[in-house]
């Protein structure tokens, strides 16, 4: 964490997803990746980012597929998951209530994005530690932006001027986090992010570009995509130095 270092971070993984879009009997978190399972190398990932980090991970309470092996945290914890992500978070953040402080950062990460670089993790840290209010990564929009009618057919053209894919981690200091998912629930706002929660207090969180090959693994062509990515980026030193060494020792 560098210049950083002095910062306290906590990561909390949201893993309690059952993956039916994936149309498999395994949640996606669990299927085979380049010989090791999603969940896997989205934590070794991480944990080359941050390795004094804290982990919360929030798995399904019957989850029977989990491995502690693959978990590369000195200090992690196992946090009950809920039925949407936004539960699972705000539980994670509850179990952390005493060991957390108010100024604390914390990342939330999606388990099915294995792929993310370790110089956008790095330079998304930096800029959460310099911002008061928080941020994400995120990629400007790239393609044209189509409205359909509700009926199969295009409306209208929209601009993409502006506009951003929102990805993650994103990351936001614990109390002002766990008060924009609190109020955010109690007011029955859509929760489709954290960032989501923070701007609804009225805040805008940072957007912090990244790599546009920072996918998540949603449907069943995307998880030989990643496998393609990950393949890719062993030579791509701005993305994952020495993480081929790490996932054969």
């Amino acid at each position: 964490m560098n210049e950083h270092s002095a910062e306290r971070l906590w990561l909390v993984v949201p893993a309690a997803g059952r993956g039916r879009r994936m149309g498999t009997e395994l949640p996606k978190q669990y299927l085979m990746l380049a010989g090791r399972p999603v969940l896997a190398h989205t934590l070794a990932r991480l944990h080359q980012a941050f390795p004094a980090a804290r982990l919360c991970l929030c798995l399904d309470p019957d989850d029977a597929h989990f491995d502690s092996s693959w978990v590369p945290f000195t200090q992690w914890w196992r946090s009950p998951g809920g039925a949407e992500r936004v539960d699972s978070v705000r539980q994670a953040l509850v179990m952390l209530a005493d060991v957390a402080e108010h100024d604390d950062l914390v990342m939330v990460h999606d388990v099915a994005r294995p792929c993310v670089a370790l110089a956008d993790l790095e330079r998304l840290f930096a800029a959460l530690c310099e911002d008061e209010v928080g941020g994400l990564l995120a990629a400007p929009v790239a393609d044209t932006m189509k409205r359909d009618d509700g009926q199969g057919r295009v409306a209208r053209t929209e601009t993409r001027r502006g506009l951003w894919h929102a990805q993650t981690p994103q990351g936001f200091r614990y109390g002002l986090l766990r008060r924009a998912l609190d109020e955010a629930v109690a007011s029955r706002l859509e929760v489709t992010d954290e960032a989501s929660a923070v701007e609804a207090l009225g805040l805008s969180p940072r957007l912090v570009p990244g790599r546009r090959d920072n996918i998540k693994i949603t449907h069943p062509e995307d998880l030989a995509l990643a496998g393609h990515i990950l393949a890719a980026q062993r030579d791509d030193p701005l993305s994952s130095p020495g993480y081929e060494h790490e996932e054969t020792s």
